[in-house]
């Protein structure tokens, strides 16, 4: 069957995120500032941008209120203060969060899935509609520039039959250990493997699947708690790779910029990126680096 095209999006965001410790045993990794914004809120964005209409938040239980609080909470204090001193315009950042973005559903990942990133996937599987594909993102890589979602949208157009859709893009050589390789015949688009955190000289190229994939409810037949794999973890790019061989998985060389945010130093690199991009002092932050 073909699948309808995606009207929701998974974000995961349940991890412990220890790269980070000792902020992350209070604050979810998602909620980390890029500038005045939450990672997880650009992520939320560019979903919104490419006509996504639902967002199911993968998170911890312990993590969930603080999920709530930035969504919900109206902020009345701070809107009573600006407008008492005619800077409402202040505000509307946080008008934007409450009425702007696209419906947001919190899921708390099932506990009794292992630890790995295919775990807060399957746990919205009642979630989903059988007939419909999806949208599934991480929520510690972001995009500058061209959607990537739009990119998947638009590779899902092309292959209407296609079970799995996969963002990639080219890393430095030593570091495709990290995630999950990539071999795709460039022309048809078709995946022929995808090998998680190969070492360099045995990877099939330098392409690597990040948290940006179009997935269909096939996948919740491998999504299975006894399917861990390397590191005894349920590995999602593993699970892609068991619809290999129906000829009807794909990967798509998105064109954005993927940057990822799950560590401090990638971070630390994000946010400059961020601020060169869009900040009004991105000259100042500049010419600081420069002399510094």
């Amino acid at each position: 069957m073909n699948y309808k095209k995606p009207q929701k999006a998974v974000i995961t965001d349940a991890g412990l995120a220890s790269r980070f410790l000792p902020l992350t045993k209070t604050i979810p990794k998602g909620l980390l500032p890029l500038g005045s914004r939450p990672i997880i809120e650009l992520v939320i964005e560019e979903c919104a941008a490419a006509g996504i209409k639902e967002i199911l938040l993968v998170v911890s239980d312990r993590s969930k209120p603080l999920y709530e609080h930035y969504f919900t909470d109206p902020a009345e204090s701070a809107y009573t203060l600006l407008s008492s001193q005619g800077k409402l315009d202040r505000f509307a950042p946080v008008s934007h969060v409450l009425n702007d973005l696209p419906e947001i559903k919190l899921v708390i990942q099932d506990p009794s899935y292992p630890y790995g990133n295919g775990s807060p996937i399957a746990s919205v599987k009642d979630y989903i509609d059988p007939d419909e594909a999806f949208i599934a993102l991480w929520s510690d890589d972001v995009v500058f520039g061209d959607s990537a979602v739009k990119d998947l949208l638009a590779a899902f157009e092309k292959h209407p039959d296609a079970l799995a859709i996969l963002g990639c893009q080219e890393v430095p050589h030593a570091e495709i250990k990290k995630y999950a390789s990539v071999d795709f015949d460039p022309e048809t688009e078709i995946l022929n493997d995808l090998i998680e955190k190969p070492e360099p000289d045995s990877a099939p190229s330098d392409l690597a699947s990040y948290g940006r994939y179009l997935l269909t409810p096939e996948i919740f037949t491998y999504l299975k708690p006894e399917n861990t794999g390397k590191d005894n973890e349920l590995w999602l790019p593993e699970m892609i790779a068991r619809l290999v061989p129906t000829q009807k998985v794909f990967a798509k060389k998105t064109s954005g910029l993927w940057m990822t945010t799950g560590d401090p130093r990638n971070y630390s690199l994000a946010l400059a990126k961020h601020i060169l991009d869009s900040e009004p002092f991105a000259d100042e932050f500049r010419d600081f680096v420069k002399n510094n």
